[in-house]
C-alpha cells in the first residue's frame, strides 16, 4: 500500500483539525494557495506561514519552514527533535550535566582571549556540548503536546 507524503503545511493544518477551505479563510489567501503550498508546488511566504503558526497552533513549523526554505541557513540553527516533555526535559537535563563537566575548562582555555592551536579541539568540543544544549532547549520549546 503505498503511503502519500504530507509537507509540513499539510501536516499542521491536519494536526489543528482544519480544512483547507476554513485554513484559507484564516489565513487570508485562497484555497488554490493553500493546495499549493501544500502540494509542494509554492513555498508560502514568511508572513502567511506567521498566520499558519498562530492559527493552527504549531510552533515548531517556524522552524520546519526556515529548513524547508533557507537551506543555506538552516546548518546555523539547532537540530530539533519534537519529542513529549518528559523526554525534552530529560534530555536538557543530561545536556546541561554534560556541559557543566567542561564548564571550567572552558574558562580555562578562554579567559586570556586566546584559543592556542593545542586548545582548538577541546574548544570545538566544548561549543559542541553548547549546541547540544541549544538543541535540547529547542526540543523542550518544540515538545509535542
Amino acid at each position: 500500500m503505498e503511503q502519500k507524503y504530507i509537507n509540513i503545511y499539510q501536516s499542521c493544518r491536519n494536526t489543528a483539525g482544519i480544512t483547507q477551505e476554513r485554513a484559507a479563510e484564516l489565513v487570508g489567501v485562497s484555497v488554490e494557495s493553500i493546495r499549493d503550498y501544500e502540494g509542494g508546488k509554492r513555498l508560502p511566504p514568511n508572513h502567511i506561514v506567521a498566520k499558519m503558526i498562530e492559527i493552527y497552533g504549531t510552533p515548531y513549523l517556524a522552524i520546519q519552514h526556515i529548513n524547508l526554505s533557507a537551506k543555506d541557513l538552516s546548518a546555523y540553527l539547532p537540530e530539533v527533535t519534537v519529542t513529549d516533555l518528559p523526554q525534552a526535559v530529560l534530555r536538557l537535563q543530561k545536556e546541561l550535566n554534560d556541559f557543566i563537566k567542561c564548564k571550567d575548562e572552558l574558562i580555562d582555555i578562554t579567559y586570556d582571549n586566546v584559543i592556542g592551536d593545542d586548545e582548538r579541539p577541546r574548544f570545538d568540543a566544548i561549543l559542541k556540548e553548547m549546541e547540544d544544549v541549544a538543541s535540547a532547549i529547542m526540543s523542550l520549546k518544540f515538545h509535542r503536546r
